[in-house]
């Protein structure tokens, strides 16, 4: 093939080198100008010149002179041969990569020019040439599967959100070299010992429930606590099996309207009670989780049962895999009725089979990808369910319908045998009625699962013996002050109080973290297209297509800025715990990037907007946050249990049944209402 001009900066040098051997010309900044040869190079032979990067063969022509690009070299082409016009005009036009990656080339100090005769610029236009530059570098990284359409989606989003993202992080714990401040939190363990000795850690001393009756009405029953449930079984005044019947009755009946469930657990749940059963008849009680219906969120695992992450890809997948939170509530006598919904692998309430609803209104959207178990919850279907969290999908939809939800400490609940999103943010959790509750379960759930490296047996303290008197409790500026003034009436400590950090990124940090972790396991997913079959193509596909170009050193930096404001929170968490908004989306990032236990309670409900009738019954959830400290989750569940103790928000029942006079569900709904995105 004919020779090529190649001209750029290479290690601080900008060069204009002729391809033929001769006389050429340097241009020293600093010197007087002398007289060099250069050496033959060939720009797009792979047989003749060698990779720059791995020293053998290129695997194919178009990807020579953008290789030099990652090398810290910024080329241009001009030739003769019209062979080589598109790696020309795809290294004019590489700008557009490195600004994705905000990526800056030296500046220049040495100046080799020639002037060859035979050398003729060939222009092409500029976004052709800028589409297939991009393409090229995406097949550099291994990603040539994206069309052009999807670099082009991906090079806008990455400039508008990952841009801002990465300059601010590295402002943050960058500027310094050495790595002597700012280390990141995610450390390495090289210990071998996976079988951790159990710590004899307390179990919580549940108050004793007396004087439960029976309920004759079978709604009635649907509705009591798991604390009250538990009773009727120990006193053998219900049986495991006849609660199974009920909750299975309703799961059916509701489903239709709410979406919620993906697969029923009849012939397991009915082997589950029966065993239950026999062993209360044997004098064996487990405890106060015995023959209790519930439901799992469709990312934990049960052999024998799909696991669909709530994907159309994976809509038929059976894992063999017994998950550690189901083993844990099988050992306390618990019965698995129901795989429950979860947005399509575990982002917002839009699954294979639809789009969960809120039993509060239910021409509304359950919102946060834990939409089945907090609908199931509401509704009176599952008397608890499990969820999961990595950012706002136990918060959102707790709070939209209606439901007490726990997110505990990170690290306290096992998580082998769950789909992943980010090893160091998803978290399991319960949805319950009451706090109690919520502390029942995580009394099961909780500790130290030998697969999964992150989890921990944490020692927590009794939230049944806490004595809220000797408890200082901030507010923020947007928490609801009728807890504050409940919790302030029966002797707490309550403080105006704002939770005080430098870091300004913190949304951009939990993006980073989460969508990088996620395509990592997902990669295959991306890799054959099937995200083409996602059933919401403006979530997961736009945002792990954007995390592909978030490089290893940007997201190292993250994870930096992520231990600075661990560090600033812990400094400024002066209070045992605070009130606050859960559903505001910094305090939501924040909480869980440093890994805060938070309760979601319901403090009282209000009219629709725009009610269809003056009548309606369809109500808007209002709710509060109690955050604690982290491993400090006692203190969040028995503030809860002081305000449900006197307050009856928790008890109020949704108007599934009887939504009012001449008020109905139009469909479709009169106001289109969007996905949640992150």
């Amino acid at each position: 093939m004919k020779d090529a001009t190649l001209s750029g900066v290479f290690w601080g040098w900008t060069t204009d080198v002729s391809s033929a051997t001769g006389p050429v010309t340097v241009i020293n900044h600093d010197s007087q100008a002398d007289t060099m040869v250069a050496p033959p190079i060939t720009t797009c032979d792979p047989t003749i010149r060698p990779c720059l990067l791995t020293r053998g063969p290129l695997p194919r022509t178009r990807t020579c002179a953008p290789l030099l690009l990652l090398l810290g070299l910024t080329v241009s082409l001009t030739v003769a041969n019209p062979s080589c016009e598109s790696s020309v005009s795809m290294v004019r036009n590489c700008k557009q990569l490195w600004k994705i990656l905000d990526r800056k080339v030296s500046v220049p100090r040495r100046r080799i020019t020639t002037s060859p005769s035979n050398i003729t610029q060939t222009e092409l236009p500029d976004k052709t040439m800028e589409a297939k530059c991009l393409q090229s570098m995406f097949e550099l990284i291994d990603s040539g599967f994206f069309n052009e359409t999807k670099i082009q989606e991906i090079a806008n989003g990455a400039t508008e959100m990952n841009l801002p993202i990465y300059r601010t992080n590295r402002k943050l714990v960058a500027t310094n070299n050495g790595g002597l401040e700012n280390p990141s939190p995610l450390v390495f363990n090289a210990s071998w010992n996976r079988e951790v000795p159990r710590a004899q850690a307390k179990r919580f001393n549940y108050p004793s429930i007396s004087r439960v009756r029976l309920p004759r009405d079978e709604e009635d029953i649907a509705f009591m606590s798991v604390l009250e449930l538990g009773e009727l079984i120990k006193t053998k005044q219900v049986t495991s099996k006849e609660l199974v019947r009920i909750y299975l009755t309703r799961l059916k009946r509701y489903n239709h309207v709410l979406e919620s469930v993906v697969t029923y657990t009849e012939e397991l749940a009915y082997k589950q009670a029966k065993e239950a059963d026999d062993l209360l008849s044997q004098g064996t009680y487990l405890g106060p989780l015995h023959g209790i219906p519930y439901g799992l969120k469709d990312i934990i695992a049960v052999p024998g049962y799909k696991t669909t992450w709530g994907s159309t890809s994976f809509k038929d997948q059976i894992l063999d895999i017994e998950a550690w939170v189901y083993k844990r509530l099988k050992a306390s006598g618990a019965v698995l009725v129901a795989k429950l919904v979860t947005g399509s692998l575990a982002y917002d309430d839009i699954w294979f089979g639809g789009r969960t609803r809120n039993p509060w209104n239910i021409e509304e959207f359950s919102t946060g990808s834990s939409a089945g178990p907090a609908a199931s919850t509401s509704a009176g279907m599952v008397p608890f369910a499990i969820g999961s969290e990595t950012a706002g999908s136990m918060t959102y939809p707790a709070a939209r319908c209606g439901v007490t939800a726990f997110r505990p400490t990170f690290g306290s609940v096992g998580r082998t045998g769950v789909m992943s999103l980010s090893e160091s943010l998803d978290k399991l959790g319960p949805f319950c009625r009451t706090a109690a509750d919520c502390a029942v379960v995580l009394d099961a759930i909780k500790g130290k699962d030998p697969e999964d490296l992150s989890s921990r047996e944490i020692a927590f303290e009794d939230p049944f013996s806490v004595d809220i008197t000797k408890l200082t409790v901030g507010y923020t500026k947007d928490a609801d002050m009728k807890v504050v003034e409940v919790l302030g009436s029966k002797g707490v400590n309550m403080v105006p109080f704002e939770l005080n950090y430098t870091v300004d990124s913190v949304q951009g940090i939990l993006n980073f973290t989460m969508n990088v972790d996620m395509l990592a396991h997902f990669d295959e997913w991306q890799r054959t297209g099937q995200e083409d079959l996602y059933e919401a193509q403006d979530q997961w596909p736009v945002e792990l297509r954007r995390a592909r170009v978030v490089t290893a050193v940007d997201y190292i930096q993250a994870q930096r800025a992520r231990g600075k404001l661990i560090r600033e929170v812990e400094k400024s968490f002066t209070v045992d715990a605070f009130i606050g908004n859960v559903t505001d989306w910094e305090k939501v990032c924040m909480g869980n990037l440093v890994g805060l236990p938070v309760l979601v309670i319901p403090t009282c409900f209000k009219n629709i907007s725009e009610p269809p009738t003056k009548s309606c019954r369809r109500r808007t959830t209002i709710n509060a946050g109690i955050y604690a400290p982290p491993e400090r989750d006692h203190i969040a569940l028995a503030l809860g249990m002081a305000y449900q103790s006197v307050t009856d928000a928790h008890k109020k029942r949704p108007p599934i049944d009887d939504l009012g006079p001449d008020d109905s569900i139009p469909n479709p709904p009169r106001a289109i209402i969007p996905p949640r995105r992150l």
